[in-house]
């Protein structure tokens, strides 16, 4: 009898020891704020342009994409929206997004919580008067903010954070030929592609980057579809079979033409 009384306690103590550890693995994980890319399941990329509008530059850009149909999403300096409205109301009513970058283009982790809600919010509220609604994403300037600045932006202004994997580093100016060729290079499934349209050399290198991806078989979405289609990478454990080495999951997962 003593015997099955112990053995009960311990089977009692044991599974309330567990039960922290199940309760926990169980819990949802907290929701995703920031991208640099998304993991998805089909040859969909974003195409993202910085730092317009720009009154010469981005009508032409804007004619290159109507004319290949493909969806874009373009991050907005406020100031510069602040003086070229009607471009950026062109780029919403052709159906492309539109994202917050900032009023004036600053390092934003060298400022205060206040002065960074001041640039989100003017930023905002030029967007909003141009196009008639808030836009739901950001770039910050130079692509990096501090994880607290980061859930303020998110918790304050609904945006989530969008940053890069692809960068020809065009606002160097290295050329059509090498901002088109660097792209090319890099674009992957779920890649979001970073690149300004207040540089020639990048307006110019659009159709060649543009042509050569439908060409591949990807398809353009704006940032807020490919973060929708966004899922979460399982981890396989590892296996005899994955001893023999393999093609990168980027390479193999590429469309090719």
């Amino acid at each position: 009898m003593k015997t099955r009384l112990l053995f009960a306690l311990l089977l009692s103590a044991r599974v309330l020891a567990q039960q922290p550890a199940a309760e926990a693995s169980a819990s949802p994980a907290p929701p995703r704020i920031s991208y640099g890319s998304a993991h998805v399941d089909g040859p969909y990329i974003a195409l993202t342009f910085d730092d317009g509008p720009h009154p010469r530059l981005t009508p032409k850009l804007l004619a290159i994409l109507a004319q290949r149909h493909v969806k874009a999403t373009f991050f907005l300096i406020g100031e510069n929206v602040q003086a070229h409205p009607e471009i950026a109301k062109q780029e919403a009513e052709a159906g492309y997004e539109i994202g917050n970058h900032s009023w004036d283009h600053p390092d934003l982790k060298h400022l205060s919580d206040e002065k960074l809600r001041s640039q989100m919010q003017r930023t905002d509220d030029a967007i909003k008067a141009a196009i008639g609604h808030s836009p739901a994403i950001m770039r910050p300037p130079y692509g990096d903010l501090y994880p607290a600045q980061r859930k303020l932006v998110n918790k304050e202004f609904g945006y989530k954070i969008i940053i890069w994997d692809v960068d020809p580093n065009d606002w160097k100016d290295p050329g059509p030929s090498v901002v088109a060729s660097r792209v090319l290079a890099e674009t992957r499934p779920g890649s979001i592609i970073l690149s300004h349209d207040i540089h020639a050399g990048t307006v110019a290198a659009m159709p060649q980057i543009i042509d050569t991806l439908l060409a591949r078989g990807f398809k353009f979405v704006t940032v807020s579809e490919l973060i929708a289609m966004d899922k979460p990478v399982v981890k396989k454990a590892a296996s005899a079979q994955q001893t023999q080495p393999s093609a990168s999951p980027a390479a193999s997962a590429t469309p090719t033409p």
